[in-house]
């Protein structure tokens, strides 16, 4: 069993579902059940996911978790688009959380070929 909270991929998608919850603040309320929450779960479903992979005993069931992370992490990447897009969020919000998604993305992506070679 690892500790999550020791991973740099996990701290930077805390944050990254941090930022997510603070932004969304300001998103018209009736999309408070819409867009608003699909997106706060999206964010959030990627640090839980690397936790949930930690708790596990095998290196592939870690993999399996780190995937769904990288699934979550696209659907946040989609949703960012979205909000823009229905202006919702400014540019400069959007270009940040973008490119920490992006970020993530590449972390998680390296996280699992390291994974992958160790079996």
């Amino acid at each position: 069993m690892k500790d999550f909270r020791q991973l740099k991929v996990w701290e930077k998608s805390h944050q990254l579902a941090l930022a997510v919850y603070k932004v969304t603040k300001s998103f018209p309320k009736e999309e408070l059940y819409g867009l608003t929450t699909q997106i706060r779960r999206a964010s959030m479903s990627i640090p839980t996911n690397i936790a949930k992979g930690c708790g596990r005993n095998t290196d592939a069931d870690f993999a399996r978790f780190l995937q769904i992370a990288m699934g979550s992490a696209s659907e946040t990447e989609y949703q960012l688009i979205l909000a823009y897009d229905l202006e919702f969020l400014s540019k400069e919000s959007y270009d940040e959380l973008h490119a920490n998604v992006e970020e993530v993305k590449r972390m998680l992506a390296s996280f699992l070929k390291t994974l992958r070679a160790d079996r």
